[in-house]
């Protein structure tokens, strides 16, 4: 199956790119979206790429990538009921949630804001520049992956 890209939006404070270099390795738990569940249980694959966004950051920009070290499993935050994020619908037996693991891949030598991909024709058909999308983990092409990374590389 040929390498995808994604998207994924994190507050800084909640979680940020420098977190993730600390940590190594993450699990990307926590998402209570089904649309996203979607992605992160059936098509987000070990070796796929992605671009990690800071979202209510001044400015939201893409700091950097990661790439997928582990596909889709159950998110283990939603049965505990102290994690910041438990849905008591979610079981070890019936889980709802799912999550991947992700690890630090490239911190851009500048970070690429909203405004200046708006700025990029190469961007004009990103899903992250729609009006009103506020997916939390969204596919991007590889030409617009590499479109950002470009940008983020000073290109």
């Amino acid at each position: 199956m040929p390498k995808r890209h994604w998207l994924f939006k994190s507050e800084p404070g909640a979680y940020s790119y420098d977190d993730l270099v600390r940590d190594v390795v993450a699990e990307w738990d926590g998402v209570r979206n089904y649309q996203a569940r979607n992605l992160l249980r059936d098509e987000i694959k070990e070796g796929d790429g992605v671009l990690f966004y800071h979202s209510s950051a001044k400015p939201n920009a893409v700091i950097g990538t990661a790439t997928v070290v582990r596909s889709g499993y159950p998110d283990h935050t939603a049965w505990d009921p102290r994690s910041a994020h438990p849905d008591p619908k979610s079981t070890p037996a019936g889980p709802v949630w799912y999550m991947v693991d992700i690890e630090a891949a490239e911190r851009f030598d500048r970070q690429v804001s909203m405004d200046e991909m708006r700025g990029n024709p190469a961007l004009a058909g990103m899903m992250l520049l729609k009006r009103g999308m506020r997916l939390s983990i969204q596919p991007v092409t590889q030409q617009e992956f590499e479109a950002v990374r470009a940008m983020g590389r000073g290109a």
